[in-house]
């Protein structure tokens, strides 16, 4: 078992500020392809008690080059061993897409192998990990078709996919992650305690909101949905939202410390 002294990163996990008088730790994990890059400027919208973690998965950023994951479980493993030391504060997860799914299954990771679970899990982009899929897997497509599968997506900027030296470095990443995605079988547990915030687009097509309320079997606590503007990829947008989803997640992260009523 790993163990690191909680006052220091490791490379899979970058806390954004000291720590001192944080009273929960929001621990980030970005969709498939994605870096947690678009998680740091976060950390200003939030007051000083909460601390917003970025977990760093191999492969992106500074860990480019490091052996990918292809199967969730390995992963989930790995993190829940990863962050032990971080989990003395109170603690609460967010991911979108394939971060939501990593989220879920960490939940219960900790829940079997610590008997803890987070103050609130938040997840956006993603249906409930029960619903099953009837689409065919696309994360072995030869490379002309798996790209035209990320154009749909419209959450790669078309300057990238075009550009076949970049494209050569981030496919092998994205393979990756929609493997990881595309071949997790869900296994039925005991709903979760902690309560869950469900976002959702509302012209993700991907994401049905039948989908997001489906969620609610993953808990026994309380389970609420909001939607918003825009497609799969909401969350890239939301400077631009009449609704501000980075201002919604505070609050509602705030609201579950208590903090606002």
């Amino acid at each position: 078992m790993v163990n690191r002294s909680a006052d220091h990163d490791t490379p899979w996990l970058e806390c954004l500020s000291d720590g001192r008088g944080a009273k929960l730790r929001l621990f980030c994990f970005p969709y498939a392809g994605g870096t947690t890059h678009m998680f740091r400027e976060w950390q200003k919208y939030f007051m000083p008690q909460v601390e917003l973690c970025l977990v760093h998965l191999p492969g992106r950023g500074k860990r480019f080059g490091e052996r990918l994951f292809t199967r969730l479980n390995f992963l989930v493993d790995v993190i829940a061993q990863e962050i032990r030391d971080k989990l003395q504060t109170p603690f609460a997860l967010y991911g979108h897409s394939m971060g939501a799914l990593i989220s879920f299954e960490l939940c219960r990771e900790l829940r079997r192998r610590y008997k803890i679970e987070p103050a609130h899990l938040f997840v956006s982009g993603k249906r409930a990990p029960h619903i099953m899929l009837s689409k065919p897997v696309s994360f072995n497509l030869p490379r002309n078709e798996f790209i035209d599968e990320l154009r749909r997506l419209n959450g790669t900027s078309s300057n990238l996919l075009d550009h076949d030296e970049a494209m050569d470095l981030l496919l092998p990443v994205l393979r990756a992650d929609f493997e990881m995605v595309e071949t997790y079988e869900y296994h039925f547990e005991e709903p979760l305690s902690c309560p869950i915030a469900v976002y959702g687009g509302v012209q993700d097509e991907r994401v049905p909101i039948e989908g997001l309320y489906a969620w609610k079997e993953h808990t026994s606590g309380d389970c609420k949905v909001r939607m918003f503007p825009g497609g799969h990829f909401f969350i890239q947008n939301y400077r631009n939202c009449n609704i501000d989803f980075v201002d919604v997640l505070r609050r509602d992260v705030l609201e579950a410390l208590g903090l606002l009523r």
